[in-house]
């Protein structure tokens, strides 16, 4: 604690904060007296129609400007000496001088080649487009390809059309289905950060336990912000902690909200997925079409006066889930449930095979022959090995979703602006192992004679605010904002039961909630100092972040150990059952002395009988042990500087205190520049420190889930785990430390190039080196561990969340793009985009343990396993390219997009008898997607296509690791060919 303090009181960073407001007052003057109240309207020179979101900046001064509106309006403050800068994708940009006017009608000039649109992420100079940024910025423009993509939600977008950016969907798991991670750059989804509007977006309340990278991780739901929404949005890849703070080591996704107004845009899309099966055969149950979604999306915007705006959209989606069955041969009905040998905790019989029974009371031989074996009995009762399958797939979504995004000016140099939304999804996904009835210990006739398949259930809503003030104090730019966000997750599972509850087990439970809420305050600022040099920008400001995390209990019966298998002794004697025979165990073995004789108990003694299996099946509830309620406060203040030292050189830099309430004080800094060799030539790169503390969903998780382990013969048998925080009992008797947070520190270099109009291509090469990586480690038990571990874990298993390793991840970029423009209203649009990447365990860190039956090496294992360290280094593509080509003639467009991923090795920990792992790689594979689009009219466009056209199936996992997947996971998933219709309507 003393330790915590002074850190604090090293890095207070309150006499910053101080010095930041005297800098701005010293430098506050009246040059604004000069200036006047500019507007004007923007149209197209060829058919005259407004052009809505064109950049209108005073030259030399990328703080003064702004945005025309749905009818192609501006207003902004100037200068008689000012020069206006108007700027729009898709046409030629052109430079007015104000002079002695103060309305303009500008006329613009289509040229498709002019695709560099001006960016605001990674530069708070926000007069810089991609090729002109010392650090490599990705724009997507969705609103222009949303129509074309037969993806349906932004993360996947995003996967398919910028290589370094990954949404891996889960198909099974747990939880891990219920939300998809999103990646940068082959690292966590925890190190990546997520703006809307240049504001923090909130993470969901999920901690997904298992990634593509091997480690566990928040991210945000980019599900909960509807896509008709979204202008643009802008990928960072570069660290950036030092500019944007904690988690932006990997890079930041900026997603910039639509502002027009008086105009109507609508989608309607459906689709599914072929579900032919792959190349499984008989592994498999292939099916009718499957996966079927309906997408309805809108967004309008209306003027606020003439001076304001607000903008809103709104989403709803179904989606069915998607079946991929495992069909395998695992022994479903024992030779106890087939001959009627069960019995209860006090020694009357259990009939389970009642057929059996009649078949023995009708005396036919045959059939009682039959119906004592599994496949006599599986074909009197018409099920077939498919009937036990292990599901996996896309689990059913229904969601509905607004967002808004408003602004109002006040007065000339002042605006008000808001944005922010409200979602509700509810999810059922297939995450979970088809319980068979020889699995005694969790099983009941009753209730389910043929066994069970559990389902998890998910109700997650989201709600999230923005609301800031711009304005002016002298010459600097003054932004002052609050933003709030947070999501509530209920989780439940349905098909279930609580079989130390017996028959009077609920089928349907409430697991309990996760919720996490994050309020963040920013006040920046920024001044342009034309006369420094070729132009200085300078940036500084605060911040003040309160983040809350909430685990809250569930019903009592999703945790409860019940009494279905305890005999409550009523007098001395033995324990016998009404034949007096001894009592059976849940596995039908005799309970009896070391001389074979039943037990001997007492009045008043609780004896365990059947050892079953307590809590929710598959996924236990959360309860009272594990209930949280914590929060972090973290103060941070940064100074951001960029200087052309001459047309050609840019140098820029960034410095950051960040004091977190529980973790103390970290400083970092970030250096890049920019170099013009040519015109169309130049050079930039980069160094930065960054950092990110581990989140309080990291910090404070804990929980009991069922894991499947192979036994001898390779079948899964179940083995209940929990997951124990660091600052636990089970944690500080085994010597597991508190968690750190982790240190990077990244380089980079790169060229962009820009050889004609309309042509440009990038190349970026990276290095990160994160310290302190977290990771979780193996299973321990009591066994293994010694000293009394069962005392403080029961029979179960224990895991923890550690600093497992330093770990590096370096890559080579490459983005290219080119419009062709040819006569009659026909062009050819090109890209092709890749990423090569390698992760590395650098070092496995391990700490001495106090473990008294494992080895060193043994330790070693299961504090940082190989299977996890091969997920992070060879468990996801190391390659992935995209290349697209988009035609259009007149009304008719067509896209045609090839997605490569490469080979992927994954690493087991079993291995044969002779040593050899089971480890498996997987060759690259090649998916297509096509859509053609056609203008029906002015209004109303359709379009058709599909995605994976060919219906590509990754390849099949070798038979010792197949257990809930048939399929590797790590490429393009097994949902196969989807294909989809599309109607837009735009008025």
């Amino acid at each position: 604690m003393l330790t915590m303090k002074r850190k604090l009181q090293k890095h207070t960073i309150a006499p910053v904060i101080v010095t930041l407001f005297i800098m701005v007052a010293m430098y506050s003057n009246t040059a604004l007296a000069q200036s006047k109240r500019i507007t004007g309207k923007v149209v197209s020179s060829v058919n005259s129609e407004i052009v809505q979101g064109v950049n209108v900046l005073v030259k030399g001064n990328s703080r003064k400007g702004a945005i025309t509106d749905g009818e192609g309006k501006f207003s902004l403050e100037a200068t008689p000496n000012d020069v206006l800068v108007f700027s729009f994708i898709g046409f030629k940009s052109k430079e007015i001088k104000v002079g002695n006017e103060t309305t303009f009608n500008i006329s613009m000039d289509e040229d498709a080649t002019q695709l560099t649109e001006l960016i605001v992420t990674g530069s708070r100079n926000t007069g810089r487009t991609i090729l002109e940024t010392p650090v490599p910025v990705d724009v997507i423009s969705i609103k222009d390809i949303m129509g074309e993509l037969p993806q349906l939600d932004l993360a996947q977008m995003l996967a398919f059309v910028a290589p370094s950016f990954n949404a891996v969907r889960s198909q099974g798991g747990d939880l891990n289905s219920h939300v998809d991670p999103v990646q940068l750059r082959n690292m966590a989804p925890n190190q990546i950060l997520v703006l809307v509007n240049g504001k923090r977006r909130h993470t969901s309340a999920l901690l997904i336990t298992e990634t593509a990278v091997g480690s566990p991780s928040t991210t945000v739901d980019l599900m909960t912000i509807p896509v008709s929404a979204i202008d643009r949005v802008e990928i960072l890849r570069d660290g950036a902690a030092a500019q944007y703070g904690s988690d932006a080591v990997a890079g930041v996704v900026n997603i910039i909200l639509k502002k027009g107004t008086n105009k109507l845009t609508a989608n309607l899309t459906g689709g599914g997925y072929a579900n032919t099966g792959g190349q499984a055969g008989a592994l498999t149950k292939s099916g009718k079409p499957d996966g079927f979604n309906y997408q309805f999306d809108a967004n309008y915007g209306f003027k606020i006066g003439d001076k304001g705006y607000f903008n809103m959209s709104g989403q709803i989606t179904q989606r069915r889930p998607t079946l991929r069955p495992f069909v395998n041969d695992w022994g479903f009905f024992d030779k106890t449930y087939l001959n009627n040998l069960r019995t209860d905790k006090a020694g009357n019989p259990v009939i389970t095979n009642p057929e059996l029974i009649n078949a023995q009371a009708s005396g036919n031989t045959s059939q009682i022959s039959a119906l004592t074996t599994e496949t006599g009995l599986m074909s009197a009762r018409g099920l077939t090995k498919a009937d036990f399958a292990v599901y996996a797939g896309m689990p059913a979504i229904t969601l509905g979703s607004t967002f808004y995004n408003a602004g109002y000016e006040i007065n000339p140099t002042t605006t008000i602006y808001s944005f922010g939304g409200a979602s509700y999804k509810y999810l059922e996904g297939f995450s979970c192992y088809f319980r068979r009835p020889a699995q005694t210990d969790r099983f009941n006739y009753l209730l389910y004679p043929n066994g069970f398949r559990p389902q998890m259930t998910s109700n997650t809503s989201d709600v999230s605010n923005t609301i800031g003030l711009k304005s002016k104090i002298g010459e600097f730019s003054v932004d002052f904002s609050n933003t709030f966000g947070r999501n509530t997750m209920r989780l439940g599972m349905v098909n279930t039961i609580n079989a130390s509850l017996g028959s009077n087990s609920p089928v349907n439970m409430n697991l309990g909630t996760h919720q996490f809420s994050q309020n963040s305050t920013n006040l920046d600022m920024s001044r342009y100092f034309k006369g420094v040099m070729n132009g200085l920008n300078i940036a500084f400001g605060a911040e003040m972040r309160i983040e809350n995390y909430k685990i809250m209990k569930g019903q009592e019966e999703s945790y409860a150990y019940g009494t279905a298998g305890i005999v409550s002794v009523g007098k001395d004697g033995l324990l016998v059952g009404p034949n007096g025979k001894p009592l059976e165990d849940a596995a039908s073995i005799p309970i009896v002395d070391a001389n074979g004789n039943p037990l001997a108990v007492e009045a008043g003694q609780q004896v365990t009988v059947k050892s079953l299996s307590s809590n929710c099946q598959c996924f236990a509830g959360f309860g009272p042990k594990n209930e949280r309620n914590e929060f972090r406060t973290t103060m941070a203040a940064y100074l951001d500087a960029e200087l052309e030292l001459t047309r050609k050189f840019l140098i820029a830099g960034a410095f950051r205190l960040e004091n977190y309430s529980d973790f103390g004080g970290v400083t970092i800094g970030k250096l890049a520049a920019r170099y013009s060799i040519t015109k169309t030539l130049s050079l930039r790169g980069s160094i930065a420190t960054g950092f990110r503390a581990p989140s309080l969903q990291e910090l404070n998780y804990t929980h009991t889930a069922t894991a499947f382990v192979p036994d001898a013969n390779g079948i899964p048998q179940p083995l209940d785990v929990t997951t124990y925080p660091t600052n636990s009992t089970a944690a500080r008797v085994l010597g597991i430390k508190g968690l750190k947070q982790e240190q990077s520190r990244t380089y980079g270099i790169g060229l962009t190039y820009q050889p004609a109009p309309g042509f440009e291509v990038t190349l970026d090469a990276y290095q990160i080196d994160v310290d302190n990586r977290i990771f979780r480690t193996s299973y321990f038990n009591a066994a293994e561990v010694g000293n009394n571990y069962g005392e403080v874990i029961g029979e179960g298993e224990a895991q923890f969340f550690v600093n497992g390793a330093d770990v590096r991840s370096k890559g080579l970029e490459a983005v290219g793009n080119y419009t062709l423009n040819l006569q009659k209203g026909k062009s050819f649009t090109f890209t092709l985009a890749a990423i090569l990447s390698k992760n590395t365990v650098l070092n496995r860190k391990v700490l001495d343990l106090n473990v008294a039956n494992l080895t060193s090496e043994q330790i070693v294992g299961k504090y940082l396993s190989r299977d996890i360290i091969g997920q992070f280094e060879t468990g996801t593509p190391r390659t992935k390219l995209i290349g697209s080509v988009s035609y259009r003639v007149n009304k008719f467009n067509a896209m045609l997009r090839g997605t490569y991923f490469g080979s992927v090795t994954e690493r087991s920990v079993s291995s044969d008898n002779d040593g050899n792992f089971y480890d498996q790689t997987f060759s690259g594979q090649a998916v297509f997607d096509l859509s053609f689009g056609y203008d029906l009219s002015r209004n109303v466009k359709v379009s058709i296509g599909g995605s994976n056209i060919l219906d590509k199936y990754p390849q099949i996992l070798r038979s010792e690791n197949q257990g809930f997947y048939l399929y590797s996971n790590n490429q393009q998933g097994s949902n196969g060919a989807y294909y989809y219709a599309r109607v837009m309507f735009n008025f």
